[in-house]
């Protein structure tokens, strides 16, 4: 069930480090300048009890096992879109999300092999089958977001820590869930300068933009 009448829903996915946070902020106020109603939102948060979820998923202390860790993230979802989305898109607004399903499809249901099918079940059931209208995935290599997650001087969250090869697996399940559905997923060259990301996203949302 794509978006919802009236509003769009736009997602961001990539690899943690891959310039999501960036685009969207950038994307916002590009959607804004040409008259577009948008909010931006992220996962897993944009709501009081998704942010207390959200804070047990980042809590390095926190040993979470993968089939809760799942569970979490789609109960934070479900939260976010009974709460903001929904209503959001019911009255005409485009939602701009910052991770959405397609992280728990390639985190959990790939890197923690859970299965995707599996994870997908349980997410169409938290957000009530709800679909992006547009899926915009930056792709970078695992090492890239590595990389510029350690330029910006942080403490890695609990599933930032994880190793190489699991963001490799994430990475690939990505790369696996574009080619499955090209017309929603569109893939961008995220290793190229923020303001041509900006540019090549917009080209693959101009289709879904009102008439000048």
């Amino acid at each position: 069930m794509p978006g919802v009448a009236g509003g769009k829903l736009i997602t961001i996915e990539g690899l943690d480090g891959a310039g999501k946070s960036t685009l969207a902020m950038a994307l916002v106020e590009a959607l804004r300048e040409r008259g577009v109603p948008v909010e931006l939102l992220h996962e897993p948060g944009g709501v009081a009890l998704a942010e207390r979820i959200a804070e047990l998923l980042e809590d390095p202390s926190q040993a979470i096992g993968g089939r809760a860790e799942a569970l979490l993230y789609a109960a934070a979802r479900a939260e976010l879109v009974d709460r903001r989305v929904r209503p959001l898109l019911g009255e005409g607004s485009w939602v701009l999300l910052d991770r959405f399903a397609d992280s728990s499809l390639a985190y959990q249901g790939a890197a923690r092999e859970l299965g995707v099918g599996e994870v997908r079940a349980i997410n169409l059931f938290a957000t009530g089958e709800l679909v992006p209208d547009r899926t915009l995935l930056l792709r970078v290599a695992p090492a890239t977001g590595r990389a510029r997650l350690s330029i910006r001087g942080e403490q890695p969250d609990r599933v930032e820590r994880e190793g190489e090869r699991f963001f490799e697996r994430v990475a690939f399940a990505y790369e696996q869930l574009a080619r499955g559905e090209p017309s929603r997923v569109r893939v961008l060259d995220a290793e190229q300068p923020s303001a041509r990301v900006l540019e090549l996203a917009l080209l693959e949302i101009e289709d879904l933009l009102p008439a000048a």
